[in-house]
């Protein structure tokens, strides 16, 4: 029986991000790929990602700045990065820009001990927070591999009631079986969500393995974020579900200023501005640093028509 289409894009990416983890492969791409990495990462610097930002504002596409790098298992590495996303921020603000970043708490040191006996992944991102809600900005917790949910959660939670849904968020993954009741259990905050499909090598126990499954689990989390009256950040390049977004809020009446969809940087930019041409607001997702390899290869496993341009590049 031959596999569906379906079938070879699950193996793919579990393929694909198996051989990425190995070392070998890591070293080779750490030191030929950066040329190729650029497709999908704006630079090394904050200035880098600024210039990224104003040439995407001058075409009606707002920016969400990500400094590379996570997974970091002392406070030095993670009080480090911290200090840069918060030099960020205020470059950002200096360059007449609103900040908007994205943050992954493990490497600003979720799960360690801070000084006063916190989890100084909270203690850190709350520094962040505060600075983004200084300049009228919003910091968005990205969500990583499920063993890290139920610590993000927790501290998206006592942000949210620190400093209000209109200047933080975070993420929920489709293709975790949790995602559905994580949802409605945040609703009383009434959250500003980024909807996602997930791009983690996960076990079948915790989530979906089949695209069409995730697919329809990723409409679900969508449309009932938006039936509940709160913000939905729609994160995809997937057209058909971007069309059925469309479709669903104008059938429900609810206004385009609900929601926005959001698409990384490089990627389908002809996409981001029909979108924006249309009147909806888009956001790129724009990564930047010195610590690239990890997302890289995660994009690298998202399409099969991604690893056939590393390729090219490398011969």
């Amino acid at each position: 029986m031959e596999p569906t289409m379906s079938q070879f894009e699950q193996l793919y990416r579990q393929v694909a991000l198996s051989v990425a983890g190995n070392p070998v492969v890591e070293k080779v791409l750490s030191k030929q790929g950066w040329a190729l990495a650029q497709r999908f990462v704006s630079g090394e610097t904050a200035q880098d990602a600024i210039k990224a930002i104003k040439r995407l504002e001058a075409q009606g596409i707002s920016g969400n700045l990500d400094l590379l790098g996570e997974f970091v298992n002392t406070p030095e590495p993670a009080n480090a990065n911290t200090e840069m996303i918060l030099a960020t921020i205020d470059q950002v603000h200096a360059a007449g820009l609103t900040p908007y970043n994205s943050v992954k708490m493990s490497a600003l040191g979720q799960g360690q001990t801070a000084p006063d006996g916190q989890d100084l992944g909270y203690v850190n991102t709350r520094r962040v927070v505060e600075r983004a809600k200084r300049y009228g900005g919003f910091v968005n917790l990205d969500m990583e591999d499920h063993t890290r949910v139920d610590s993000t959660l927790q501290i998206f939670r006592r942000l949210v009631k620190e400093f209000g849904h209109q200047h933080v968020g975070t993420v929920l993954q489709a293709y975790l079986h949790r995602s559905e009741d994580d949802r409605r259990s945040l609703d009383d905050l009434r959250p500003n969500l980024r909807m996602v499909k997930g791009a983690y090598l996960e076990p079948a126990s915790v989530a979906l393995q089949s695209k069409t499954d995730i697919d329809a689990a990723y409409r679900r989390l969508v449309y009932e974020h938006l039936k509940a009256g709160n913000y939905c950040n729609v994160a995809t390049h997937d057209h058909h579900i971007i069309y059925d977004v469309m479709h669903f809020a104008l059938a429900h009446g609810i206004p385009k200023d609900q929601f926005e969809f959001q698409l990384l940087y490089g990627i389908r930019e002809d996409l981001q501005r029909e979108l924006a041409e249309a009147g909806y607001t888009v956001r790129s997702y724009i990564p930047f640093g010195k610590d690239w390899y990890g997302y890289y290869s995660r994009r690298i496993a998202e399409r099969p028509q991604n690893v056939m341009f590393v390729l090219r590049g490398l011969l």
